[in-house]
């Protein structure tokens, strides 16, 4: 009778128990804030609205918490590329950059690839500009242009590699108007070294412009400083030479030598 009752007690007590950890539990989940619930198609959303909407900055901090919370998820590399486009427009170019190295190094065969290094290329130019000078019509030319470098790299590593990309257009336009840019530097560097007696180094820098910018307005002044940085030198044989070539690209220049071999 006794062993009969204790079992009766125990039983109850057993459910009594399991009702209550059920209702503490279930209590816990009614107090759970919505935020962290929430799943990632929804934060992306909200984040995907913020971008769209021009806050970047905001976008930024909400899409590298939907990265944080689901690192794994299916749409983790499409966060990514919005992170980088981000960080791009609001004029974070070093995030960009370094975000965009992250990506390339994590995800070397990604569909978007062509993208990632179109954005590679935008962000290396842009962080050459500079918008007081653009402003007071200073030529950029004249600067350290090392980004500018870089960004051809970009452009030319997107149409070699993905020729058919939907962006390979834009990357020749922009790799024309780089060649232009990084030629005009050139010459001002040689008409540098020309001013101040430097006339091998003048005539070098000449000489790169002549081979690597050959389509350039630039060619026919790097032509002249050639003939000029050669005949200072007493060099007559090179003087001659790029003479010959000055005269048969450009018969109305007006330079001319002293004497001739």
């Amino acid at each position: 009778m006794n062993l009969t009752m204790n079992s009766k007690f125990s039983t109850i007590l057993w459910v009594i128990l399991l009702a209550l950890t059920l209702s503490a539990c279930a209590g816990k989940r009614k107090q759970e804030p919505v935020s962290v619930t929430q799943n990632a198609q929804a934060m992306y959303a909200e984040a995907k609205r913020v971008l769209d909407s021009g806050l970047y900055n905001r976008a930024i901090e909400m899409l590298q918490a939907v990265e944080n919370r689901y690192p794994f998820g299916p749409m983790a590399r499409q966060v990514q590329l919005d992170i980088i486009y981000a960080y791009y427009r609001a004029n974070n170019l070093p995030q960009a950059i370094a975000n965009i190295d992250r990506f390339i190094r994590l995800n070397p065969n990604h569909p978007d690839l062509d993208y990632v290094y179109y954005m590679r290329g935008l962000a290396n130019l842009k962080a050459d500009e500079n918008a007081f000078q653009s402003f007071f019509g200073i030529d950029q030319a004249d600067r350290d242009l090392a980004s500018t470098r870089q960004a051809f790299d970009d452009f030319r590593i997107l149409i070699t590699s993905y020729p058919d990309s939907k962006y390979s257009a834009d990357a020749r336009i922009r790799m024309q108007h780089i060649r232009e840019t990084l030629a005009r530097h050139e010459l001002l560097v040689a008409d540098y070294y020309m001013r101040r007696g430097a006339y091998l180094a003048a005539a070098n820098r000449g000489k790169y412009i002549v081979e690597f910018f050959r389509e350039s307005p630039q060619v026919e002044q790097a032509l002249e400083l050639m003939v000029q940085g050669y005949d200072k030198l007493g060099l007559e044989k090179l003087r001659d030479d790029a003479y010959e070539v000055l005269k048969l690209n450009f018969p109305n220049n007006r330079t001319r030598i002293s004497s001739r071999s």
